[in-house]
């Protein structure tokens, strides 16, 4: 699930500011405005997470700043906050710590253990793997999180067998088992894989054969997070792994590539937030179904279902999910995936029926070649309470997207609630200035309207023409903001999740980079 990041890059700010301004300093474009021509624009990177930096200079024995004789105030701390601390470390610098004060030496040993393969330096598999040996032979445990390559468990499988029963893993709340080399073939987990049932918060599995009776008598009281990619399982095998008797308190499911299953029925009361995404040669590599259809039967909780891999169809019907505000990737492309919603039927943008609507959704993400007011206004007419649109136009068609005669009803009769939206790989073409200026000009509860643009056209004149064009100054709010940023911003595919912990976010398709 990951995804290679570019630097982000520079918001579309009047060009001549200072470079140095930090991302919460940035100028957008207040609507009704001209762009400002003294400034210029780079936008800050966003610190990492509550990840602190490795101390440069180590402090001496006795507890003194290093590097210049200050007060070492981190030293002072008490353990329970320096353990949190080293928790955050990446697992090199976690290791580090020992080789600083003395105060310092047992904090790695005295708290769980954090463990990245691929945080550790890139010499080799040998290399590695004497590390990892090294390591879980010098931590007297318990284990917080284990994270591994899949594919050492085609090409170290006695190795990996070792380490899973290593008591500095005793009590393990994470284990990521991360896909790797894509092509490796699968296998069996190892024997010891599911010793940590009982204490497993957070689960990936990947290029793992599930096969005949493995999971039935496995129960996963604590887990939370469970991902499921490129994995092989019987479809009453997959049942069994997500339901509630399994995994009674699981609040996010990823399943990405799974296969040997054609329909999955959810039924959970925990469930907040699931992503499916299917890839269109696993029948064909594996002889093996690919999930097909997924049916909603019960899924009282359910906030977020995502559509990871538009490039497949997924069916998804929808019996009960009152609480369901975050849907995405509708697309419009050829074979695209049909939703059910009771008696209302939606084949990609096309709606097949519309017998009643859907007030719980509030976001909604889309990506098509060509964008078309039109299926946008009738999607809006299936969700009228949508508050945040995500739209990804590949290409630019031939639609016109005029509007002032087509949809006059609608904007005579409809209530459009949207406050934010965002439109990715804009060019300020006809189309797409049409487009973005009937929401300016009839959503009255409109926030923030983003452009994302290429870099090339990141300058004053461009700014310039697209304020009058989009006749910001006739806009239905007046609190109403114009924002561009450029296409190197980063590179996600519209959706934001690489890992199942990302599941979790409110929005899955903000970008926080």
């Amino acid at each position: 699930m990951a995804t290679s990041r570019r630097p982000p890059a520079a918001e579309m700010e009047p060009p001549g500011s200072s470079s140095k301004r930090r991302r919460s300093d940035s100028v957008e474009l207040e609507a009704g405005e001209p762009p400002q021509v003294e400034a210029e624009a780079t936008e800050v990177p966003n610190p990492q997470p509550a990840t602190p930096p490795s101390p440069s200079s180590p402090p001496s024995d006795e507890g003194g700043g290093g590097g210049g004789g200050g007060v070492d105030y981190i030293s002072n701390l008490p353990d329970a906050i320096l353990g949190e601390i080293v928790a955050l470390l990446s697992t090199r610098d976690a290791a580090r710590v020992q080789t600083l004060a003395s105060r310092w030496r047992h904090i790695w040993r005295d708290n769980p253990l954090n463990l990245d393969c691929g945080e550790l330096p890139h010499s080799g598999d040998e290399a590695r793997a004497q590390t990892v040996s090294r390591i879980l032979a010098d931590h007297p445990g318990p284990g917080l999180r284990f994270c591994i390559p899949s594919h050492l468990l085609h090409d170290r499988p006695a190795t990996v067998d070792a380490w899973l029963r290593s008591p500095a893993l005793d009590g393990l709340q994470e284990l990521d088992i991360r896909l790797s080399r894509i092509y490796w073939p699968r296998r069996e987990p190892p024997a010891p894989t599911f010793r940590f049932a009982a204490t497993l918060r957070v689960a990936t599995l990947s290029k793992l054969d599930l096969l005949g009776g493995m999971v039935e008598a496995l129960h996963f009281p604590r887990l939370t997070h469970l991902a499921l990619e490129d994995v092989c399982m019987s479809e009453g095998s997959l049942h069994t792994m997500i339901s509630s008797s399994t995994c009674p308190v699981m609040e996010c499911l990823l399943l990405e590539d799974c296969y040997g299953c054609r329909r999955l029925r959810i039924s959970s009361d925990s469930l907040r937030s699931m992503a499916v995404g299917v890839d269109s040669d696993t029948e064909n590599h594996t002889g093996k179904p690919r999930l097909e259809e997924v049916i909603l039967v019960n899924a009282s909780c359910l906030e977020r279902f995502l559509h990871i891999n538009t490039d497949e169809a997924v069916n998804v019907s929808v019996i009960v999910a009152p609480k369901l505000e975050t849907l995405g990737c509708l697309t419009d492309e050829p074979g695209s995936s049909r939703f059910v919603f009771g008696t209302t039927v939606l084949q990609g943008f096309l709606v097949v029926s519309l017998t009643t609507v859907v007030h719980s959704v509030k976001i909604l993400a889309l990506k098509s070649y060509e964008i078309k007011l039109d299926k946008v206004i009738d999607l809006m007419k299936c969700f009228p309470c949508l508050e945040k649109l995500y739209i990804k136009s590949c290409i630019s068609g031939r639609a016109t997207n005029l509007w002032r005669r087509r949809h006059r009803d609608f904007i005579r009769c409809s209530d459009i609630r949207l406050k934010t939206i965002v439109l990715e790989q804009y060019r300020g073409i006809r189309s797409q200035v049409n487009f973005a200026s009937f929401f300016l000009l009839n959503a009255r509860e409109l926030e923030l309207l983003t452009l994302e643009i290429q870099s090339k056209d990141y300058n004053e004149e461009f700014v310039a023409e697209q304020h009058g064009m989009l006749q910001m100054e006739r806009r239905a709010s007046r609190g109403a903001r114009l924002h561009f940023i450029t296409t190197n911003r980063c590179q996600h595919f519209l959706m934001h999740v690489n890992h199942v912990r990302d599941l979790s976010i409110t929005d899955p398709f903000e970008c926080r980079c």
